[in-house]
């Protein structure tokens, strides 16, 4: 697959500002690939993905989007990108469909008409296809004012698809939603990427949300600091380990200390487990227990310590 996304020595500085918001970064994203790009607030994120979407201008570096020069061809990479903002959109007075269709006009996709039953055939088949996908088929042509926080952000995934883009940007796309809105959102996202062959650029402060991402980067302080898959960067910084307690909590660090494993002695004794078999270590400890339990690390145990140890460096 191709690079649908190219980012080289991005570059973005304020006036007045002593430190780049962007400093000097290079990324690149294969087509239909689920990308994630994290970090705390400041690092430069929303600067990122406002130059991404057109509406910020860079300072230096290159970037195109599905083959368009950002600087040559700005028409075209913002026919094709979709953008889901983590502060709703939409206008309250009009229905759902309303919405849907005066997007789709201003992007040129499709000629105007005043009613849904006088817009083109490929336009209405388009509806009924992505209003099903995302289950708001029966409310489609209903005062959004009616619509639940979770209708909504369905109707804007909706609005940002209708002109067939081969890029959504989606900022916090699940920001001040219920856990099961958001689980049932991120199934629709799902069903809309496998239909659609859409190419997925996510921010999210919900580290769960990013684990089933193809690619992750990290970026702190305007600069990347750490990319990869998630399991890769889980793998090589956090250490899977073993947490054990004991009555006899002397005896237990003593025999600890003599089978050689690396330990802390914190709440409870947290025991390395980098390269070893877990069973093998239970087993090898004769020392009753009365609490033990095997931490696999999470990509935001990862995504915690990087950005500590970077702060820090």
């Amino acid at each position: 697959m191709g690079k649908i996304i190219d980012v080289s020595r991005l570059v973005k500085k304020y006036n007045k500002a002593n430190t780049n918001a962007v400093d000097d970064i290079t990324f690149d994203v294969s087509e239909g690939e689920f990308f994630s790009f994290l970090g705390p607030n400041g690092a430069g994120k929303t600067t990122t993905i406002s130059i991404l979407t057109t509406t910020l201008s860079k300072t230096s570096g290159k970037v195109s989007l599905a083959g368009y020069d950002l600087d040559k061809n700005q028409k075209e990479v913002r026919k094709s990108i979709g953008i889901i903002f983590q502060n709703p959109s939409l206008d309250q007075n009009l229905t759902a469909e309303e919405n849907v269709r005066f997007h789709a006009i201003l992007y040129g996709i499709y000629p105007f008409a005043p009613t849904f039953g006088f817009m083109s055939k490929a336009y209405q088949k388009k509806v009924y296809e992505l209003s099903e996908i995302l289950g708001i088929q029966k409310d489609i042509f209903k005062p959004i004012k009616t619509f639940s926080g979770g209708m909504k952000r369905k109707l804007e995934i909706m609005r940002s698809l209708i002109h067939k883009p081969k890029i959504l940007f989606l900022d916090e796309p699940t920001s001040g939603l219920d856990p099961l809105s958001r689980k049932n959102l991120w199934q629709y996202l799902n069903e809309v990427r496998k239909s659609e062959k859409t190419t997925i650029f996510l921010t999210t402060h919900y580290l769960e949300e990013a684990e089933g991402a193809d690619h992750v980067f990290i970026i702190n302080k305007g600069k990347i600091v750490s990319s990869g898959t998630p399991s890769k960067i889980k793998k090589e910084l956090i250490k899977n380990y073993l947490l054990v307690d004991s009555k006899s909590k002397r005896k237990l660090i003593s025999e600890l200390k003599k089978l050689k494993l690396n330990f802390e002695e914190k709440e409870n004794i947290m025991i390395n487990l980098r390269g070893k078999n877990p069973q093998k270590v239970i087993s090898s400890i004769k020392t009753p227990l009365n609490y033990l339990d095997i931490h696999n690390p999470t990509l935001e145990d990862a995504y915690l310590e990087i950005i500590e140890n970077n702060n820090h460096a």
